[in-house]
Parts: C-alpha cells; structure tokens; sequence
C-alpha cells in the first residue's frame, strides 16, 4: 500500500470519526431549540399572532435561503461556509439563553431576531451538507455509516427530550423557569460551538468543492421553470407546497393547545413530542418496503387518508393517553409521507435540472405557502376567541384553537381529494427499488413534525458519465 493511499485511508477514518461525534453534538442542539422553542415563546408570554410570525418569518426567509446557498456554494468552499454558519448559529442559541435571563419587554423581537439568524444558518447548511456527505462517503459504506450516524442522532434526541422537558418541569415547579430555558440553551450552545471544531477536524474531499459546478445553477432554474408547462410536474409541486401550508394553519398552534390550554407540564409535553419522532423513525423502513412492493401512490393515497384527519381527532378528547396514541398515529403517517415525497422529488425532477438546485427550489417554493399558511392560522386563532363569546358560543368550545383545527382539516382533505383521483406513479428515471436515502432526524418542525436531511445516495450507474452522476446528488 503505498504511502498516499495510506494517508487518504487514515484521512476518511478520521473524518467519519469526527463525523460520527460531530451527529451527537449537532442533535444536542438541534433537539433543544426545535422542541422547545416554542414553549419559549409562551414563556416570554408571546401572543397566538406573535407565535404565528415568529414561525412563519424565519421558515420562509430560511427556505429561500437555500438557494442561496447553492449560489454561494458556486464561489465559497462549503466547509468554509458551512462552519460560518455553525458559529453563526451557535451565537443565535447563546441569544436565546440571554433572553431567558433578561427576559427584556421587547422580548418578541429579540425572539424574531434570533429565530430569523436560526433557521438562516440551517438552511445554509443543508445543500451544502448534502453535497459533502455525497462525494464523501464511499457508496459501499454509506449505508452503514449512516444508518449508524442515525441511531446515534436518535438516541441523543431521545435523552435530550427527556432530560430537557424533566429540567424544565423541576425549575417550573420552583417557580424558576427562566432558569431551566437558560441551562438547556446554553447546553445547546456548547452541542453546536462543539459541532463547529468537529467540523474543522472533518475533510473535504474537494477543498474548492461546490455544490455545483458554474453555471449548473442558473441552468437548472430555467429547466425547472420549463418543466412547470408539464401537469404532472405542476400539480405535484403546487400539491406539496399547498399542503404543507395547509398543515401549517395548525402546525405551532398544537404546542400552545398542549400547554397552555390543556396545561401540560413540560416532561408530559416533552414527551407527546417524543412519541411522535420515535413512530416515524420505527416506521420509515417499513413504509420504504411498502413503496418497494406497492408503489409510491398507494403510500401517498394511506397517509393523505390519515394526516387530514388528525387535527380532528385533538378535538374528541384531552386524555393524555389519547394524545400520546394520535402522536403515534402522527409519526407514522408522516413518516410514509415523507418518504414518498422524497420519491416523488427524485422521479419527477427535471433530467437535466441539478438535485441541489432542484430540492432547494422546492424548498422555497414550500416555505412560501407555510408562511401563508401559518399567518391564517394566527389570525384565525385571534378571531376565534372574539367569535367564542358570538356566534360560536353555543358550541361551548373548551378552546378557540379548536377553529383552526376544524379549518386545516377541511382545507388538507380538499386539497387530497384533488390531487389524489388524478395522480400517477412517478416512473421517469432509473433508480433502486427503493430510493435509498441518507437521512438524519435534522430538526423537529412545528409545522409538519420531524423534518428529515435526504440525501440521495444512489450508485452511479455503469456507463454514466462524470457530469450525469454528479447531478444525481
């Protein structure tokens, strides 16, 4: 073995060792700010329509940021971007746990600030983390490494909801609460400062690498653009989005309805969401079998069967043991979901558009529609203590939420039965039985719950040429 393969041999190890610790510090913050943000909202007494912008603002800035991330992976090293954004994020968390000692009067701002800086960093992350992992990981070891990198990240988020939400719940008993937001912040703080040196340690196998090559970028958005005259492709892409913000009507307004109007404590809500993360998880590997046998519509028609009527079932009882079955039923409708999703998105994107490019689109276009989606949801929820006392006063409603429940379960059945009927199994490409997908549990949404890092780790194909495989990432 000669000595330069030696090196690049004990390089990789190295790397996938600090990538290894790099899952667990990364999920140490991760787990935190994404479950209990915001329960930190309420604590800084911030209103329905305060919560409402302070999940749509930072969503839709963050989800078009990731195109810019894709233009800026045209000029910047990713590793040198991606560790910016690291620290940048780092400090965002540490502003948190600021707050929580403060607790200033104009605290919503501040909140929005942080948030906005938050989820910018994270979505600059994801193109370019999906890039690295792609050109890093030896095809014949992904599946093992990332299956691995996943429990890791798993368990960790597991522990974190637990030791956060019983923290959180010894210092509220105490009257202190602003004590226990501060410790778990600050952890937070050092799982992403921590994530940030592990990342320096990891190599990158193209130091000049980007997440596309010149002129790839602008390319593939006109491709894409052209490829909306196809009505397959159309009604895909406006079905997604409208249905994400359909969900979002009612996304973050769950954690106010769990603790402020059934008042859960933080370890039973801590552990309402854990339920819900731990059934999607169990759950992924099954519906990816399901999809193999049965095809990506069959799953797509179960799950778009299930998650409309979700909502609805908050509605029939506030036992604890009750929510905790919904949240399992939530997981593993979401999960297939998301899985199929990732189907759809690899079989009907443009041949000669860049995966990057293509899913940041996507990603954009998504966020647009749950900004829309969770500013009705506010505004609903305003209206709806107003008509409690109105004409809605007959139904003797426990909760004014219970409106936008009943409003995003309508408008999420609706939108099912229209792309349903008419909607095709998505064959235009080569690929595995199963599209095989890196995932990592990246952030736990208020809007959709547990948001999935895809990437595709597909194996170049024989006789594929340099160019062609590379767009498959």
């Amino acid at each position: 073995m000669s000595e330069e393969v030696f090196s690049a041999r004990h390089q990789m190890r190295k790397t996938l060792s600090a990538s290894r610790k790099e899952a667990v510090s990364s999920a140490v913050s991760t787990s935190i700010c994404d479950n209990f943000f915001i329960a930190f909202a309420l604590f800084l007494q911030a209103s329905l329509l305060q919560i409402a912008w302070l999940t749509a603002v930072p969503q839709l800035i963050g989800g078009w940021l990731q195109i810019a991330s894709v233009w800026l992976g045209q000029y910047v090293p990713r590793r040198n971007l991606i560790l910016t954004s690291i620290v940048l994020q780092a400090a965002s968390v540490f502003g948190y746990a600021l707050l929580a000692i403060f607790h200033p009067q104009d605290a919503f701002y501040w909140l929005l600030g942080l948030a906005l800086a938050y989820q910018a960093t994270s979505n600059l992350i994801q193109p370019l983390w999906r890039a690295w992992m792609g050109g890093l990981i030896p095809p014949r070891r992904r599946g093992a490494f990332f299956a691995g990198r996943t429990r890791l990240t798993m368990l960790t988020t597991v522990i974190m909801f637990c030791l956060g939400g019983g923290l959180l719940n010894l210092f509220q008993a105490s009257a202190s609460a602003w004590i226990g937001f501060c410790t778990i912040f600050l952890c937070a703080t050092l799982g992403r400062v921590l994530s940030a040196k592990l990342t320096w340690q990891m190599h990158d196998p193209e130091p000049d690498g980007v997440v596309v090559r010149s002129k790839l970028l602008m390319r593939s958005i006109g491709v894409v653009r052209e490829a909306t005259a196809d009505p397959v492709f159309r009604r895909y892409v406006l079905f997604m989005a409208g249905f994400q913000g359909c969900v979002a009507i009612s996304g973050p307004f769950f954690a106010v309805y769990m603790l402020s109007d059934l008042g859960m404590n933080y370890l039973t809500y801590s552990i309402a969401l854990m339920a819900s993360i731990l059934a999607q998880f169990v759950t992924l590997g099954s519906w990816g079998k399901i999809s193999d046998r049965y095809g990506n519509r069959v799953v797509m028609v179960i799950t778009c069967s299930i998650i409309p009527v979700l909502p609805l079932l908050w509605l029939i009882s506030a036992n604890f043991f009750y929510l905790i079955v919904i949240q399992l039923l939530s997981g593993f409708a979401w999960s297939g979901f998301s899985l199929c999703g990732a189907n759809y998105l690899y079989d009907l994107r443009p041949r000669q558009a860049n995966f990057a490019t293509y899913a940041a689109l996507q990603s954009g276009v998504t966020a647009s529609a749950v900004f829309v989606g969770v500013l009705i949801g506010g505004y609903l929820a305003v209206a709806a203590e107003s008509w409690a006392d109105g004409f809605l006063a007959p139904l003797n409603m426990t909760s004014s939420l219970y409106v936008v429940f009943v409003v995003t379960a309508v408008l999420r059945i609706g939108l099912a039965l229209w792309f349903l009927p008419n909607s095709v199994e998505p064959r235009v490409r080569h690929r595995p039985r199963t599209l095989e997908i890196v995932y990592r549990i990246a952030r736990f949404n208020s809007v959709s719950g547990v948001v999935l890092d895809l990437l595709s780790v597909v194996p170049r194909p024989t006789g594929k040429s340099d160019k062609e495989s590379e767009e498959i990432k």
